[in-house]
């Protein structure tokens, strides 16, 4: 059984930003990154909420990728605008690691969530006939209920196998959250069992679903091209460039995170500064991308502004 004799962990985020002007602007930064997420983010629900037209599978999936990005934010960034503007670097030994946790298992279920509407895809448009029988909207409220409840399962394994190992100190983690890797650097004891079990679980979130995506969408341009008018095959792959510049955006900034802790010689503050833009990048932008391309979401977002008089009728 571990031996808790660390109480709490010092989290040593940005080192290299340490006088106070820098810490000034990335408060600034990351507040106004932080409140944009949040803002968008809940206007994508709220429009999804109060417009019946997009009670569908697809606008579904879509405003749950929305309440993740949000909750997945809420997990790291309010921690380090107080890091940044208040010198409150300690965070106990059990918000470590239920911060890991969630931050471990927000993500998988984002992951889930993306596979989920490549799915979605593939079948709107390689099955159109049976699309309106097998994905209805009671079938997609399953669907992503289970993204979440496995999305937030998946880590356990390595968090378990983390927080049973002895922490004697030193407590210092060398990020801007409790990163598994990070943490398990600090423990009294042998972890390569748990960097194992880490890195296997991090490969199977990222290799095996984006080879799942691959396929469908190769499955789907196959379809599309198949498609006789030019109309139909610019709708089609509008509707899929959309879901597919999301996955790209995801999975892009989750290889970086991991590519740069395996270059040699790069800086701590490269490594945390690589991780926290994998983190707002997705949140920040898939707001952004689903009202500007997303036809019916831009409609219902003009109607809403102008019931509520933010706009001219």
């Amino acid at each position: 059984m571990a031996n808790f004799t660390v109480q709490q962990f010092s989290i040593a985020c940005l080192q290299g930003f340490q006088n106070q002007d820098s810490k000034i602007f990335l408060s600034v930064c990351f507040l106004i990154i932080y409140l944009f997420i949040c803002l968008a983010n809940i206007t994508i629900i709220i429009i999804f909420a109060l417009d019946e037209n997009l009670h569908k599978p697809m606008y579904i999936m879509i405003s749950n990728l929305a309440a993740i990005d949000i909750v997945y934010s809420t997990v790291t960034i309010p921690k380090m605008l107080a890091m940044f503007l208040f010198d409150y670097s300690l965070i106990s030994f059990p918000a470590c690691f239920l911060q890991m946790i969630f931050y471990l298992g927000l993500g998988t279920a984002e992951v889930f969530l993306l596979v989920l509407m490549a799915y979605d895809r593939y079948l709107a448009i390689c099955n159109p006939l049976h699309y309106p029988s097998i994905m209805t909207n009671s079938k997609s409220v399953q669907q992503v209920i289970f993204c979440w409840v496995g999305g937030l399962l998946s880590p356990l394994i390595s968090v378990i196998l983390a927080i049973r190992l002895p922490f004697c100190g030193p407590n210092r983690v060398l990020h801007c959250f409790c990163d598994h890797s990070s943490v398990i650097r600090l423990a009294c004891a042998e972890i390569t069992i748990n960097s194992y079990v880490g890195l296997t679980f991090a490969l199977g979130v990222l290799v095996i679903p984006l080879a799942y995506i691959l396929y469908s969408y190769v499955r789907i341009i196959m379809s599309v091209i198949k498609i006789t008018s030019s109309e139909g095959r610019f709708k089609a792959f509008s509707t899929c460039g959309t879901h597919l510049i999301v996955v790209c955006i995801f999975f892009l900034s989750s290889v970086s995170v991991y590519i740069s802790y395996r270059i040699p010689g790069s800086s701590e503050d490269v490594r945390m500064m690589t991780s926290i833009v994998g983190i707002v990048i997705s949140p920040v932008i898939n707001p952004i991308i689903y009202c500007l391309r997303t036809k019916e979401i831009w409609d219902s977002c003009m109607k809403t502004l102008k019931r509520a008089k933010l706009l001219p009728s």
